[in-house]
């Protein structure tokens, strides 16, 4: 058990507090005492209330001396990324354009699912503006970076999350994954990054990019990522595509063997340039499952990059949020996100049609291709972290997140479940990713085969955030 209570697992923390082996309040100073020393290094909050979080803290401690914990997570630090509604917080979507005073009176689903089973709210995690790219920088809060080198991206959009989950600034993270957006900063920065199946986890309000976007779990282990989409899960009636409410408690089973699965492999879906040093990362945590029992198999999907596909989706949803700003409010909008809301609105309504059924005919292709495979094992990404303030590995003319988020997207477009886990550390040290896809509504399955890998190939989280060459910031 680490000493570190900033660094404990939101499982491990239950298990103290059961014990009276800790107590929410010095847990919670614990947090708060890492995010006051790391934050103005790293970024990772927009918003931090203390206060609100040692008042939750105190009550919850109350609450366990009493023997009566209200759910599954009280006394938890949990965050929330900055496009999802926390009452009493401003939702700016890392955005000049959103009004800070006005009514922030409603708990998005996940938020209230966390706040009823006790979680100590510490604050709201950065975003790039409106989520729109796959690193995190801002117009209203600058740049977010990577714990395993300060002069790296995190990725993004959920980038803030996934530092907080690393460097210990709380157990349990909201984020959201549009296009990779949870998976992206997971594998760049070591932690366990869940897209679950859409609908899983309710959304109010909707984003703008539609049934493109997910609610997940960011944690340091699987374990807590199936404690979390426990708790976030669950039908929320203002959300019209919410799966109804089963009441599963995802650590059930989670140790389970995946000895006798069928689980392909792809190391680059047929079209996505992998560099050798990933590509050798994810060859050794693969050969992991074929030990554990499993029957690999090296296959690709057999589907082309839906790329321009997902660009159409994609543009035109960016399109549809901005139709309403004025020209001072566009005016204000990173110079990228102006760019791709150009380009939406002149998309026209025949090739939209297009992209929806091309969208289909890839969520079909999927579905058989799992009639036979219980899983695709995949890199997450096909670089490791690059310099924080570009938007691409390589910046060119015309490149956008997109280019390089191949494994991404498509999961999206198909609404599967996919999880990130870290597989290994490149030579300059940052961190790969393996992404593990189930079929549509197999979150436990997903879950399950994390755990196992996991359990044999444990991953070390950084102690402090490390500026390169220079060693550790503290």
């Amino acid at each position: 058990m680490a000493t570190d209570l900033a660094a404990v697992s939101a499982c491990d923390l239950i298990r103290l507090y059961r014990r009276r082996a800790a107590s929410p309040v010095e847990v919670t100073r614990a947090v708060l005492a890492r995010i006051e020393r790391f934050n103005d290094v790293v970024n990772a909050f927009c918003l931090v209330d203390a206060e609100a979080a040692l008042a939750d803290a105190a009550r919850s401690e109350a609450r366990w001396r009493a023997g009566e914990p209200v759910g599954l997570v009280d006394g938890v630090p949990a965050t929330v990324k900055d496009l999802v509604l926390a009452r009493g917080w401003p939702t700016l979507r890392g955005s000049l354009t959103v009004t800070r005073d006005q009514p922030w009176d409603e708990d998005a689903p996940a938020t209230a699912r966390l706040r009823a089973h006790g979680a100590v709210l510490l604050g709201k995690t950065t975003t790039p503006e409106f989520g729109w790219k796959a690193v995190t920088d801002s117009p209203l809060t600058g740049l977010t970076r990577n714990p395993w080198d300060t002069a790296k991206t995190p990725g993004g959009s959920s980038g803030g999350a996934a530092v907080a989950a690393a460097l210990g600034m709380g157990a349990l993270h909201v984020g959201t994954d549009g296009g990779g957006s949870i998976r992206i900063p997971g594998g760049f920065t070591g932690i366990v990054g869940l897209k679950p199946s859409f609908g899983r986890v309710p959304a109010y309000p909707l984003s703008p990019m539609g049934t493109l976007s997910h609610i997940g779990p960011m944690t340091r282990s699987v374990e807590d990522a199936a404690l979390m989409l426990s708790v976030i899960a669950g039908f929320d009636a203002r959300d019209w595509y919410a799966l109804p409410t089963d009441g599963r408690d995802y650590r059930i089973g989670l140790g389970e063997a995946v000895a006798g699965l069928r689980i392909a492999y792809s190391r680059d879906l047929g079209y996505v340039a992998v560099a050798p040093e990933v590509a050798e990362l994810v060859d050794r945590a693969v050969a992991v499952f074929a030990d554990l029992g499993a029957d690999v198999e090296p296959v690709d999907p057999g589907f082309a990059d839906p790329k321009a596909v997902f660009r159409t989706l994609w543009y035109a949803g960016a399109a549809a949020m901005a139709r309403g700003f004025s020209a001072e409010q566009r005016r204000r909008l990173d110079p990228g996100l102006l760019a791709i809301i150009t380009e939406g609105e002149r998309l026209d309504l025949p090739a939209y049609m297009d992209a929806v059924a091309l969208r289909r005919a890839l969520g079909a292709q999927m579905r058989a291709f799992h009639e036979t495979y219980d899983l695709l094992l995949l890199p997450t990404l096909p670089v490791a972290a690059f310099p924080v303030g570009q938007e691409v590995p390589e910046p060119a003319p015309d490149s956008r997140w997109i280019d390089w988020a191949g494994f991404m997207y498509p999961f999206n477009l198909t609404q599967q479940p996919a999880i990130t886990v870290p597989c290994g550390f490149t030579a300059s040290g940052l961190p790969a990713g393996l992404q593990i896809v189930g079929p549509m509504h197999a979150d436990a399955l997903v879950l399950r085969a994390a755990r196992a890998f996991e359990g044999v190939h444990p991953f070390p989280m950084p102690r402090s955030p490390r500026t390169g060459a220079d060693g550790y910031a503290d």
